[in-house]
This record gives C-alpha cells, sequence and structure tokens, in this order.
C-alpha cells in the first residue's frame, strides 16, 4: 500500500515538474473562467436574478425539510458527471484537435464556480459567502485540482502525437499512452471521493447554514 501511494505520488510530482508550464497555462485560464462566471452576475436583468432567486429559495426549503434526493442518488449522478468529464477529457487527449475542446471544458468549470459564488455573495453577502464555501468549495478542493491534472496530461499526450504522428512520423508513444490512461484513472479515483463529499458531506453543511441565510423568500412550492 505505502509503495503504491509512493509511486503515484512520484508519478504525478514528476508529471507535475515536466508540464509545469501547462500547469501554469491551464490554471490561468480556469480562473479566468472564475473571474468571468463573477463578472456575469453583475450583467443579470431583474427577472433572471428574480428567477434564480426563487429557485435558491426553494432549494433551501427543499434542504431545511430534508426534500433533496437522497445522498446515494446524488452520489451516482455526481459519479457519473464526473467520470463522463474524465473519460471525455481522456479521449480527447487522444487526438490532435482535442485540445481546445479540453481548453474549453476547464474554462466552464470555473465560469460555473465564479458565476455560483458571485450570484450567492451577490445576493447574500457574507452569509453567501459562507454558504459557497460548504456547498461549493469541499468537493472542488479535490475536484478542480484532478481536473486541471487529467486536462494537462491530456493535452501533453496531444502534443505528443502531434509531434510524433505530424512533425516527425517516428518514435514509440506506448509508455506515454499507459501513463496518460493510468493518470486519468487515478484522477477518476479522487473524483469518486469528490462525488461522496459532495453527495453525502455537503447537504449537511449546507443544511447547518440555512438559518443564517433565512431570511431569503422561499416560495410554497405551488
Amino acid at each position: 500500500m505505502l509503495k503504491n501511494k509512493s509511486w503515484w505520488s512520484q508519478t504525478i510530482q514528476c508529471h507535475m515538474q515536466n508540464q509545469k508550464s501547462l500547469y501554469i497555462f491551464v490554471s490561468v485560464l480556469f480562473m479566468m473562467g472564475v473571474i468571468f462566471g463573477a463578472i456575469i452576475v453583475n450583467t443579470l436583468d431583474l427577472n433572471q436574478k428574480n428567477g434564480l432567486i426563487n429557485y435558491l429559495g426553494y432549494f433551501f426549503r427543499q434542504l431545511k425539510e430534508n426534500s433533496i434526493a437522497e445522498p446515494s442518488i446524488a452520489f451516482q449522478h455526481a459519479v457519473g458527471d464526473y467520470l463522463k468529464t474524465v473519460g471525455l477529457i481522456w479521449i480527447l487527449g487522444l487526438s490532435v484537435i482535442g485540445i481546445p475542446v479540453i481548453l474549453i471544458l476547464i474554462f466552464i468549470k470555473g465560469l460555473v464556480i465564479g458565476f455560483t459564488v458571485g450570484f450567492l455573495v451577490n445576493q447574500l453577502s457574507w452569509d453567501g459567502l459562507w454558504f459557497a464555501c460548504v456547498s461549493v468549495a469541499p468537493q472542488n478542493l479535490l475536484a478542480v485540482p484532478a481536473l486541471i491534472i487529467v486536462s494537462v496530461a491530456g493535452i501533453s499526450f496531444s502534443l505528443l502525437l502531434v509531434r510524433n504522428r505530424l512533425i516527425q512520423h517516428r518514435g514509440t508513444i506506448y509508455p506515454q499512452f499507459i501513463s496518460f490512461s493510468f493518470l486519468a484513472t487515478g484522477m477518476g479515483l479522487l473524483l469518486i471521493i469528490a462525488a461522496g463529499i459532495e453527495a453525502y458531506a455537503s447537504p449537511w453543511m449546507m443544511k447547518e447554514m440555512i438559518p443564517q441565510v433565512s431570511w431569503i423568500t422561499v416560495p410554497n412550492g405551488s
């Protein structure tokens, strides 16, 4: 077990060292998505904001009444979504035209997080920030690094394909393919843990925060 952990740790460290510039680029792109998502909140018109506030109020009501999806069902959906994303990035990494799509996926991930946190803070001020800390942050502390790692690995492998197949027309890529696949598998396992946090831990923490944001008008559900 310790040897396996050491091997995974060394593999990831070596990968991150060799792809430092790519990590900086992808991380900056993700942060740009976060910033852009937060800016979009300020461009919403009154009707759009009211619609989102009503939905947020409905969600709080469901959460307070324990009427949200069962944790096991939420876990299955979260695992499915995460593994589909990793699988898509893995497939895109095996093609020479997958790089732009991988970058778009990372940008959209940042955009969604930025918009969610930005809207909560915009409407609930400090209460919204604390609520975001328990609803958005816990699972994404694992999910975002895992997605960035597998994205960089996919971009790196795609660039390797370009060099070896389109430019040099020689060289084996099988070892790099195995390494990329193992890395994607490892990040998939990490995302399963993130899905567990999202399904089991986050709802409990969010419920504890509801009294601090209960001044929102909650619809009757009619």
